[in-house]
């Protein structure tokens, strides 16, 4: 029993020497013919560098008309934005006045959620997140110069005052509708 054993535990360990030396001798041929061939494809192979473009030569501007108007003048922009202030429709929001708290934010972030009425007069009740202002004909609401115009039980309507694509202000427009409370 004790040969049987040996014997066993023997052959064990040779073929598991033969196993390792053939697994040995297939990785060291694999990898002297992978390095024999990185080293033929390196001794045939051309590095191409493009070559760079030269570089424009920069040639600085020289300003000699000394009767012309100098663009950098401030001059040039005060006369510049004086035409521009006297075309158009005259329209335009005071920008001298203190602005109201409800002007920071946009419109589709206040959202109407009730009325009061106050000595007559309709008081809007607007939300911001989680906090509700009160809002009356002649304040103003939104960031492009809204002026409540009308308070009614279902919407708050607004006058805003916006520049078009070409500069001009114009009027436009405006309402917050109630909003249902959602349980």
């Amino acid at each position: 029993m004790i040969t049987s054993r040996r014997t066993n535990s023997i052959l064990r360990l040779t073929s598991i020497v033969a196993l390792l030396s053939t697994l040995s001798a297939c990785g060291d041929s694999g990898i002297q013919d992978v390095k024999t061939w990185m080293d033929d494809v390196k001794s045939h192979t051309k590095m191409m560098i493009p070559k760079l473009t030269a570089p424009k030569k920069f040639i600085p501007f020289t300003y000699a008309e000394n009767n012309e108007v100098d663009p950098f003048n401030a001059n040039k922009l005060l006369v510049a934005f004086a035409k521009l202030q006297g075309s158009g429709s005259g329209l335009k929001p005071n920008l001298d006045r203190r602005r109201e708290l409800l002007e920071n934010y946009p419109l589709d972030a206040i959202k109407m959620v009730g009325t009061l009425q106050k000595t007559g007069t309709n008081t809007a009740l607007l939300q911001i997140d989680k906090t509700v202002f009160q809002a009356k004909v002649g304040n103003y609401v939104g960031q492009n110069f809204g002026m409540v115009t009308h308070i009614s039980e279902s919407e708050v309507r607004l006058k805003e005052i916006v520049q078009d694509a070409s500069g001009e202000w114009v009027e436009r427009d405006a309402k917050l509708a109630l909003q249902e409370s959602q349980k």
